[in-house]
């Protein structure tokens, strides 16, 4: 009797968690015009090559901003973001990542629900296929998602971002399922990021023009383009990154080594 009332409880909790999500899915399509938050099914080619059929790679794309994206303008990469690569040219791709960050910015809490939802599906995908799980939530932006416990309520799942905030890089040093990779620009102004980033191993993401260096700032340099999960366990060394959308190819920025 006991084990039947907690079944029959059980049944209740999810019927009713099944509910809310229906009913916030429907709310988020008719406010915001969100279907989804998560790319799941391989859009974004960078996330499907980074797979490899050993993961699958969710990834959050939302639409840059300052506040996404605190340390762009010192960086310089505000204008050469790749928010204009690949599909980014396209307005309907512009259009959803513009109406998940309006969900984000106006609803943060229904935000982080189907945030959550979206992850659980994730994870039942992955299994089924036989694959690991894994995420990108800043595919676009540098969101500290570190200050939620949304790492921790997913230990199965393999987190990894780039960041340009070198003050994430300790905090998130110690999450066992999430890897940083610091992502570098020679501006004066951001300088001093670039340095505190040298005191760690993270990774350190450099956009070249042209072909790689053997080595730059201190470190040896490898083609980081094949798969960013291969490039968040490359500890102490530069992730040479080739410079993509026309705007950084024919950029003098500082963003862009030469």
């Amino acid at each position: 009797m006991i084990l039947y009332l907690i079944n029959r409880e059980s049944k209740k909790m999810i019927t009713n968690t099944v509910k809310e999500i229906k009913e916030i899915k429907e709310y988020v399509k008719h406010t915001y015009n969100v279907n989804c938050l998560l790319d799941r099914f391989g859009a974004n080619t960078k996330l499907k090559k980074s797979s490899k059929g050993i993961y699958n790679v969710a990834g959050l794309s939302l639409m840059p901003s300052i506040k996404f994206c605190p340390m762009s303008i010192k960086a310089g990469c505000f204008e050469l973001c790749l928010k204009s690569a690949g599909r980014g040219r396209f307005n309907n791709v512009v259009n959803a990542r513009n109406n998940k960050s309006n969900l984000y910015n106006n609803d943060y809490d229904l935000f982080m629900k189907l945030l959550r939802y979206e992850l659980e599906l994730h994870v039942v995908n992955c299994y089924k296929n036989n694959v690991n799980p894994s995420a990108r939530l800043n595919v676009l932006s540098d969101i500290p998602y570190e200050k939620t416990d949304i790492f921790n309520e997913y230990e199965e799942i393999y987190f990894y971002d780039y960041t340009k905030r070198a003050n994430r890089l300790e905090e998130c040093n110690r999450i066992n399922n999430y890897k940083l990779m610091f992502s570098y620009s020679g501006r004066d102004a951001y300088l001093n990021q670039v340095g505190k980033a040298l005191d760690f191993s993270n990774p350190i993401a450099v956009v070249f023009r042209n072909t790689f260096p053997k080595y730059f700032l201190g470190r040896e340099v490898f083609d980081g383009d094949l798969s960013d999960i291969d490039n968040s366990t490359k500890y102490n060394k530069v992730i040479g990154l080739k410079a993509k959308g026309s705007l950084a190819k024919n950029s003098f920025n500082d963003f862009v080594v030469a």
